[in-house]
Parts: C-alpha cells; sequence; structure tokens
C-alpha cells in the first residue's frame, strides 16, 4: 500500500514543504515513514497528509524525523581528531582567514566544535552553519546541550568553553558562539556559498540516490579553494572523487586540487 501512493505522497511533501523525497534512496525513507505513521497510529499516506495539514507538532515531528539528527561534540572523536589535525597541520597554514562550513548542521554541536578548534588555537575564522530543518536551527542558535552531547569535551574546555546552566545542562559562551553563523540551506535544492577552506559533510548523503549524492559532492566541490578539505561521515565514499577535482588524502578527508 505504501509503495503504490509514494509518488503521490512524494509530490505533496515537495510542494507543502520543499523537501525532495525523490532524492532519497525509496526503501529507506518508506521505511522510515511507515514507523511515524505506526506510531501515530496512521494507516495510510493519505490519511498521514490530512494529519499533518491539521497538526503542526505532527508536522514538525515528520521533517524532524526524515531529517537526522544526531548530534554530540567530536562526534566519532578517532575520525574527528584526524579531520582536526589536518585542518591544523594542512589547512590552516596555507590561509590567513579560515572560512569553513558544516553541512546539514543538526542542534549545532558540530560547528561549535570546529568554532572551539579556531579559537583554543588562536586562528582567525568563522564557521557557517546551515541545515534544512528551522526547529533544529532555533536550537543550535540557543547553544544548550546536555552532559551527555558534552562526553567528548574534555573537563577543561568544557569549564574554559561553556556556562553550567544546572546539573545536566550548558551554554556554550560567547567566544565561540560569535564565530558561529546559522542559516536554513537543502544540500539538494540551494544554491553554494564559495571560497571555503574545510566543508564538513558527515552522515548525510547516505541517504540520498546515486545521482543526487554526485550532484552534492559535485556542488561542495565547487565550493572548496583548492587546498581546502572535506571531511565525510565514516559510511559515505566518493567513489570518483578525482573526477570532482578531490584527492582522498586520509580515511574519509578529502583535499581539493588545484585548478
Amino acid at each position: 500500500m505504501l509503495e503504490e501512493n509514494f509518488t503521490d505522497f512524494n509530490r505533496w511533501v515537495e510542494q507543502k514543504y520543499h523537501i525532495h523525497l525523490d532524492d532519497y534512496k525509496e526503501r529507506q525513507m518508506q521505511r522510515r515513514i511507515k514507523n511515524i505513521m505506526d506510531k501515530n497510529g496512521v494507516n495510510s499516506l493519505h490519511e498521514y497528509e490530512h494529519l499533518l495539514d491539521k497538526d503542526p507538532i505532527k508536522r514538525a515531528e515528520f521533517i524532524e524525523h526524515l531529517t537526522i539528527n544526531v548530534t554530540e561534540f567530536y562526534r566519532n572523536q578517532e575520525i574527528f581528531s584526524n579531520f582536526e589535525k589536518c585542518l591544523l597541520e594542512k589547512v590552516a597554514p596555507q590561509f590567513n582567514n579560515l572560512k569553513l562550513w558544516s553541512a546539514a548542521c543538526s542542534t549545532g554541536a558540530e560547528p561549535y566544535t570546529l568554532a572551539m578548534i579556531l579559537e583554543k588555537n588562536h586562528l582567525m575564522g568563522n564557521v557557517l552553519a546551515t541545515d534544512i530543518d528551522d526547529d533544529i536551527l532555533k536550537k543550535a542558535r540557543l547553544g544548550q546541550y546536555s552532559t551527555n552531547e558534552l562526553k567528548n569535551v574534555s573537563d577543561t574546555d568544557v569549564r574554559r568553553y561553556f556556562k553550567s546552566l544546572g546539573p545536566d545542562q550548558y551554554q556554550i559562551g560567547p567566544a565561540v558562539k560569535q564565530r558561529v553563523s546559522f542559516k536554513k540551506h537543502d544540500l539538494l535544492a540551494d544554491q553554494y556559498e564559495s571560497g571555503f577552506h574545510a566543508i564538513i559533510c558527515r552522515n548525510v548523503t547516505i541517504y540520498f540516490k546515486p545521482e543526487a549524492r554526485d550532484r552534492v559532492y559535485q556542488k561542495i566541490s565547487e565550493a572548496l579553494v583548492p587546498g581546502g578539505i572535506l571531511f565525510t561521515g565514516a559510511t559515505e565514499t566518493l567513489n570518483s572523487a578525482e573526477k570532482l577535482g578531490l584527492k582522498k588524502i586520509e580515511s574519509f578527508i578529502y583535499e581539493k586540487q588545484g585548478e
């Protein structure tokens, strides 16, 4: 039943919310939509459309469920440490004022991690943080996190860059916060800024169809300056990095080649 009406539902979601489900892997997306429908006791896509139309809370839940929002500082710490080393040793010495982009930034842990790296190493630079979800961006701008989300941050850095709001709540400090600007952005539909020295796009393209994924990586490559780097997720691979002008220099790290 879900498969039969999924094309119509895709079209409806695109018209209503400007989210292009056609660019995501169909079986994976159907499974996720079926899970949330079951949770809400909905039996058909048509019935679910009516629910989303009349209930703003269910609508927000639907969008959040579609756009994966796992968040923690220094997520996958070992891999992130390799990226940090590459950024500091390979990229930073080449450029005076670093321009970084956290694509699909979720609730902000990733861009604030980047800003902390800049701050603690006394580097000039700023971070653009983008996401497709307005509610998620509101949370990110607020900059409040639980102890669990800070589990990979050293006690010294917690004291230095955060203010305690209670036993399990911390506020990101102004020195880090002022380096990050947030903006709504759809990787599949919107134009990209350019001139980036590092772009972090992790665990996002795994939900895209191959052709959509290739388009995103092409645009990301064009957004990087020569010598800039792309940091991907552990489950993501670039099958034709060379065609995009990118060279793999570490696990999950690609360097933009000179033009």
